[in-house]
């Protein structure tokens, strides 16, 4: 979005000016994260999330660098080569942990941001392609995250690949074929991690490289905000620096302090104890889990126990896989014109009911396939499902929003329900003469 407003980059230096000419990269980067990148004035602190997950895939590339330098794919010495980083290489236990805590914070970032997006409206028309953007950051995240799970080769990292691979054989006709791709033979080995570490390493510039084409797409409408309409004029807006480079930094000072204590104090708190264990084929662990931040998937795949046309093996695996293809739709499922939840009582209610059906999924995910937890799993996968499909799409259709404001200042002075309160002596009851609020989804 072109912002009239904008501060224009004008470079004093000579030196600064004949890089301008040349190549324009303190240009890019000044209209993309400077003073010349006009963004609304409200944002809250849950628009920290993005730079928060954008640091975290930095620290994951470079701790991953330097672990990569030591590790040996080999199911021979695989895991005796974790134990020498460990133990023989300097600082090598930091490195380590850095990167599995990260890897977790990495998560927690996106989760929030996503949920961010789910309730603030911003996978609503002109983002489209910032939310599809997303999501296929998240899938490379969840295919890099899980390859790296497999690396360390311990119990949880063998048995989880034997598993996990296990359920794409339910496919008919190309399944086995594809289990056996995956793995580079009949089981997990050597050929398994070569392959997995060479993608693992990979993915991440990948995923660097589809964050660039994600910041780009939200360069082009410009950052959305939680009253969920249009920037009208420079009165709405803020530089993005002094102004919210100081917020991120906040939040990255709390982020960098959660990462040394689990770092430090908890290093193992989030992994699994098998995985000290060196991978062994003929001993199966009791209860085989993957990673935390996938437990939801795991529970909607293990919900189907019934064979009904299909084997409930498949019905587990095409669930899993629509759980998150879902949110593809996502945009064009929700016709609301109002973006934000603010405005939406009816939407936000839901909203919570999907937030707390989605840790209750994570729940189950981690506790042993048996009742009551499988039922659990069945009623909550079937709510999953529902509000995306069924209730969503009439919520948005039969429900009456809030009147919106008319403008981004409006509504900080004069707030709606469920806005900040305007601050002591701003006028926060409507005066005579002043402009009414725009009736609701007058604003798309």
């Amino acid at each position: 979005m072109s912002f009239p407003w904008a501060r224009q980059y004008d470079p004093k230096n000579p030196f600064m000016r004949w890089m301008d000419e040349k190549l324009p990269l303190p240009r890019l980067v000044y209209n993309a994260v400077g003073a010349g990148y006009p963004v609304p004035r409200n944002l809250n602190y849950f628009w920290n999330f993005g730079v928060l997950a954008g640091l975290a895939l930095v620290i994951q590339i470079v701790t991953g660098i330097v672990l990569a330098m030591h590790y040996a794919a080999s199911g021979d010495i695989a895991f005796n080569s974790v134990e020498h980083i460990m133990r023989d290489v300097n600082s090598g236990w930091l490195f380590r942990y850095l990167h599995a805590n990260g890897a977790s914070l990495f998560f927690v970032a996106i989760y929030i941001h996503m949920f961010r997006g789910l309730y603030y409206g911003s996978y609503k028309p002109p983002r489209e392609m910032v939310w599809l953007l997303g999501l296929v950051i998240y899938l490379l995240m969840m295919a890099t995250a899980f390859m790296g799970y497999v690396l360390p080769w311990g119990q949880m990292s063998f048995w989880g690949a034997q598993v996990i691979t296990g359920f794409f054989s339910a496919i008919p006709l190309v399944g086995e074929e594809i289990r056996v791709w995956l793995l580079g033979g009949y089981a997990p080995d050597g050929a398994t991690l070569n392959r997995f570490f060479s993608l693992h390493y990979l993915l991440p510039f990948v995923i660097a490289g589809v964050v660039i084409l994600h910041i780009w797409a939200l360069h082009i409408p410009g950052s959305g905000n939680p009253a969920g309409i249009d920037v009208k004029g420079e009165q709405d807006t803020v530089p993005f620096h002094p102004y919210y480079t100081a917020k991120d930094g906040f939040g990255v000072g709390i982020f960098l302090i959660l990462l040394a204590i689990m770092t430090f104090f908890l290093p193992n708190y989030l992994g699994h104890a098998d995985n000290y264990i060196p991978a062994n084929p003929l001993s199966t662990p009791a209860h085989i889990v993957p990673e935390w931040y996938f437990w939801p998937f795991y529970a909607i795949l293990r919900a189907f126990t019934v064979d009904l046309i299909l084997p409930a093996k498949l019905w587990g695996v095409l669930a899993m896989f629509a759980s998150i293809l879902l949110l593809f739709f996502l945009p064009w499922l929700d016709r609301s014109p109002v973006r934000s939840g603010n405005y939406r009582p009816q939407f936000r209610i839901w909203f919570w009911v999907l937030v707390l059906d989605v840790l209750i999924l994570g729940w189950m995910g981690g506790l042993p396939p048996e009742e009551p937890y499988v039922m659990i799993s069945q009623v909550a996968t079937i709510y999953y499902f529902a509000h995306f499909l069924i209730i969503l799409p009439i919520v948005s259709r039969i429900e009456r929003p809030l009147p919106l404001p008319n403008s981004i200042t409006e509504a900080i002075l004069r707030p709606g329900k469920g806005e900040q309160q305007a601050p002591p002596g701003m006028g926060s009851e409507h005066q005579p003469g002043d402009p009414e609020p725009r009736p609701a989804g007058q604003e798309a």
